[in-house]
């Protein structure tokens, strides 16, 4: 169980590349240690304040904004687990781990799913990725929803974790999606 203890406040200043973006999603790739439906849920509660006023998860972004979170700082966070969950490992080397997750599987640990997720599969898998690219998300680069089954890439060391989500971040990985 994780205590909060008092919140961190911070503004930031729309950038030009997040005009025109959702400001969930922006958010998601600013700060990829949380997840969108964390951000989401902080958006309702309203501890995400766009010019200081109340506002959607999906409002687009304008230039020259000014973005306040109000956030709880989280203390006594349980360390993660490994857990011997199969896994369908696709390509691996010295620096990445593609693995194919299947619909219903969470990738992240969070309220809820504190257990059972994807990161405790490949913590198992690669005990070694605990704390590349962030304590709660050891070498997770990009998510994929709970209901969402596909390829995730898995960064093995602190260069490729980093490489990986400039990559991400830069729109260069080419993803190809198939709704049925």
């Amino acid at each position: 169980m994780s205590n909060c203890s008092q919140p961190a406040t911070r503004t930031v200043t729309t950038p030009p590349e997040a005009v025109g973006q959702r400001l969930d999603r922006w958010l998601a790739e600013q700060l990829p240690e949380q997840s969108r439906s964390a951000i989401q849920r902080w958006i309702k509660a309203g501890a995400i304040r766009v010019d200081g006023a109340l506002v959607k998860a999906g409002q687009a972004l304008e230039a020259q904004q000014q973005i306040t979170l109000t956030i709880p700082q989280v203390t006594d966070v349980p360390s993660l687990t490994a857990e011997a969950i199969p896994l369908k490992i696709l390509y691996e080397d010295d620096n990445l781990l593609i693995v194919d997750k299947e619909a219903g599987m969470v990738v992240h640990p969070a309220p809820g799913h504190e257990s059972g997720t994807l990161v405790h599969a490949i913590l198992h898998h690669c005990p070694e990725l605990e704390g590349v690219g962030g304590e709660r998300r050891p070498g997770i680069v990009h998510r994929l929803d709970k209901e969402t089954s596909g390829l995730l890439v898995v960064a093995k060391n602190d260069r490729a974790h980093r490489d990986l989500q400039a990559q991400f971040k830069a729109r260069t990985v080419y993803k190809e999606y198939l709704a049925l």
